[in-house]
């Protein structure tokens, strides 16, 4: 079997898989597609748990880190991070 990697990131509102996502990117493996960042306008998925219930496999969330005292409203990068993957045959 010729299995390949696709790799999906998304940034959720909150810590929580059901909380909307606000940024997201892809990158495939198998070769097959070429997404590239700001290629779309609309998320991939609602929710990170959409994302689980089409079939990617959750396998990194962010840590919950507090704000350093004073910094509670600096902006900065988006936090709640979550790493997917599918694992795709690629004789198919």
């Amino acid at each position: 079997m010729s299995t390949r990697q696709q790799v999906l990131a998304l940034y959720l509102g909150t810590s929580a898989l059901d909380a909307k996502v606000v940024g997201w990117a892809r990158y495939d493996g198998t070769g097959r597609t070429t997404p590239t960042t700001g290629d779309s306008d609309e998320p991939p998925y609602v929710t990170g748990l959409d994302a689980l219930l089409d079939g990617w496999r959750l396998i990194q969330a962010s840590p919950m880190l507090p704000p350093f005292p004073g910094h509670e409203y600096d902006v900065s990068f988006l936090k709640h991070e979550f790493l997917f993957e599918k694992l795709v045959d690629t004789r198919i």
